[in-house]
């Protein structure tokens, strides 16, 4: 999976309840062919991160057909969330 470009929103909490500071990303990545993440379209990630100082994590993230922006029913493994995770972390710092 390699991102291809990204765009960064922070959110605002007015309220204050939430503890750190919260950001949106959505990542346009290339996946492989023989990826079941594959689209002809392309893919792209929506996803809420929470920059807190002891964990860093993500909150949620979705899967869309870039173009179409149709929601896909698929989930990333283990290693694909550390590495957005990280890419993350970088990007905030």
């Amino acid at each position: 999976m390699n991102v291809i470009r990204h765009t960064l929103d922070k959110l605002r909490d007015p309220t204050n309840i939430l503890e750190g500071d919260r950001y949106e990303f959505i990542i346009h990545i290339e996946v492989e062919e023989d990826d079941e993440l594959y689209m002809e379209n392309g893919v792209y990630i929506k996803l809420i991160y929470a920059a807190l100082p002891q964990e860093p994590r993500i909150v949620q993230y979705h899967l869309y057909e870039d173009t179409t922006n149709n929601p896909l029913d698929f989930e990333l493994e283990d290693d694909e969330v550390d590495e957005l995770k990280e890419f993350c972390r970088s990007q905030v710092q």
